[in-house]
Order: C-alpha cells, then sequence, then structure tokens
C-alpha cells in the first residue's frame, strides 16, 4: 500500500492511499476515521480492483483545514474529486460506508461521468441522524437530538462506544442465533478489528465529535436522478442507520439492488467477502 498528500480544492493537505493494485478503478469513501484494513478483501493489492481514498480532514494524517466550518458532507465530496484527479482516475466505481455513502451519492448526482456505479454500505443518503438508534425504539423526532447530545461523551469514552454501539445488536436480541451467525461473526477477523481499533484509539476526539455534528447538517439527498447502477448493503441489527431508511432509498434510486444481512454497522468487518461479491456485481475486476 502507498500513501500520498493530495490537496483539497481549499488547499488542505490530505493523506490519501492506494492498494497498487492492477483493475477497475474504485474509489471508498470510508466511514469516518476508519483504517483501510477494516477492509480486507477489497483493499487486498490482488483483489482485481485499484482502491484508493483518503483519511478525512484532521484525521489520519490529514491536516485539519483552516476554516473549520470545511468539514461537511459538501467538503468531503470536493475532497473525493480531489483525490479522483491526484490518483488520474476519470472514474471509478464509488463505496461509501457510513459518511462515506452520503459522499458517495452527493458525487454520484453532481458529476455523473465520475460515478460508474455506487456500492452503499451501512449509509443513507443524508438525513443520517435521523436514522440514528432506531433498534433501541427512539422515536425518528428525538434522534437528532439524542444524537447530538450523545456526541458530547465521545471525548471522553474515545474509540469504545463508538465501536460497541455500532457493532453489538439491541440486548434482547444479543443471544439469538441470527445475531451470533452476524455480529459475532466479526470475530474470526481479530486482526483486522485490533487494526481498526489501535487507529480509532490514535484520534482526538474532541476534533472527531467536530466532524460528527457536522454530519448532522447533511439533508436527505433527493436520488431519484442517479442513473449509475447502485447496490445497497444493510445491516439488520445497525443501531446508527435505520434498516427501513436503507430499504426507501434502495426504492428511490432507480434500478437500485439491496441485500440485507445479519450484521450492525460494520459490514466490511463482519462481511468482507458480501462486500467484494457485490463490488464483483456492480463492477467485474479486469482479468
Amino acid at each position: 500500500m502507498s500513501t500520498q498528500t493530495v490537496r483539497g480544492a481549499d488547499g488542505t493537505r490530505l493523506r490519501a492511499w492506494s492498494n497498487d493494485g492492477d483493475g477497475a478503478p474504485v474509489l471508498l469513501c470510508n466511514g469516518l476515521g476508519t483504517p483501510p484494513e477494516a477492509w480486507p478483501r477489497i483493499t487486498a493489492r490482488d483483489s482485481g480492483y485499484r482502491v484508493v481514498t483518503w483519511y478525512q480532514r484532521g484525521l489520519g494524517g490529514s491536516d485539519r483545514p483552516a476554516d473549520r466550518s470545511r468539514v461537511r458532507v459538501e467538503d468531503h465530496t470536493e475532497d473525493a474529486r480531489a483525490v479522483l484527479d491526484a490518483f488520474d482516475m476519470p472514474s471509478a466505481t464509488v463505496i461509501g460506508w457510513s459518511l462515506g455513502v452520503n459522499v458517495a451519492f452527493e458525487l454520484a448526482l453532481e458529476d455523473r461521468d465520475r460515478v460508474d456505479g455506487v456500492l452503499a454500505v451501512a449509509g443513507v443518503p443524508g438525513g443520517s441522524y435521523s436514522s440514528l438508534f432506531a433498534p433501541y425504539g427512539v422515536p425518528r423526532r428525538l434522534r437528532a437530538p439524542v444524537g447530538r447530545v450523545g456526541s458530547r461523551v465521545l471525548p471522553l469514552v474515545g474509540p469504545l462506544l463508538p465501536l460497541v454501539v455500532a457493532t453489538l445488536p439491541p440486548v434482547h436480541d444479543l443471544w439469538s442465533p441470527a445475531a451470533m451467525r452476524g455480529p459475532a461473526s466479526e470475530a474470526a477477523h481479530p486482526g483486522v478489528l485490533r487494526a481498526v481499533l489501535h487507529e480509532f484509539a490514535r484520534h482526538d476526539w474532541n476534533w472527531y465529535r467536530h466532524l460528527v455534528l457536522a454530519l448532522a447538517e447533511h439533508a436527505p439527498l433527493d436520488v431519484t436522478g442517479v442513473r449509475c447502477p447502485v447496490t445497497f448493503v444493510a445491516g439488520r441489527y445497525d443501531s446508527l442507520v435505520d434498516v427501513r431508511d436503507v430499504r426507501n432509498a434502495a426504492q428511490a434510486v432507480p434500478g437500485a439492488r439491496l441485500r440485507e444481512v445479519q450484521g450492525t454497522h460494520f459490514l466490511p468487518l463482519q462481511y468482507p467477502g458480501v462486500m467484494l461479491e457485490e463490488l464483483r456485481r456492480l463492477s467485474p475486476p479486469v482479468s
């Protein structure tokens, strides 16, 4: 894997990387502060894809913007364009995870010629805060306020709370056979999980909270104008994204495909084979 510095539209220095693979181009719009190790099958050099991505502003070696307000989804989308340009990719299949789903759809709506397809994993195209905590019975009208209040604990608990909340099913399903086959399956990838935890532990959690709060301002997108092939993958135990919202988004995108699995928000860790399988359906690897 190789890294390089990319300049955002406002001059912010971003730490970008490539798997140095050969094959069809893929732009990974990753989860907030998540390292490439979270996608063990897709980012492997021999995956059949040339995968590029970057760390969001102020995380993983990327600089914070001079203007602290330049951390909206629209700013991350500008960074996605800059990464495509830096790696000489006129177009690519775009994978989005969590926050990255917002970015992927912004790009697909604004630059249709640059997006060959979208694989949207555990995320919705805008309005993310209204999707929070659905398995725990939080009414929709309260989800955004609860999410903003809950973000205050991030500087105190560091990586533990978001990872625990995002990777466990609701308590009443915790020991069900489905849960053990789904969320518990990430135990099959302990090395990957350790790498992700190590990366999360290094974040400045006050800054991370700043980025999380900016996501709350991203309104739901009208995705009826998306014309590229789209696949949504949703986890039925996802506490951060209401699976019903993913279903509605899949119905709104013309011709979109939806796959639901017995997983949580960390589907790339739990189902790396499914991630690669769905990418290959959208964009067959170059032989």
